[in-house]
């Protein structure tokens, strides 16, 4: 049963979340964030950022 919901195409092929190459500029917004907000949202952005850091391809 392919049911639709508004706006939703259950046949659509998957996108990713982000490329490669957008969640590296992501992580780097994040970093410059953390460098200019020194309070705990900055901090948290930099540790966000060096988690998704990780977790990128090395290519």
């Amino acid at each position: 049963m392919n049911r639709q919901w508004p706006g939703t195409y259950l046949d659509d092929p998957l996108l990713p979340l982000l490329t490669a190459a957008e969640a590296r500029d992501a992580v780097g917004y994040m970093r410059l964030l953390e460098t200019l907000d020194l309070t705990p949202r900055g901090q948290a952005a930099g540790r966000l950022a060096a988690d998704l850091a990780r977790r990128l391809p090395a290519d």
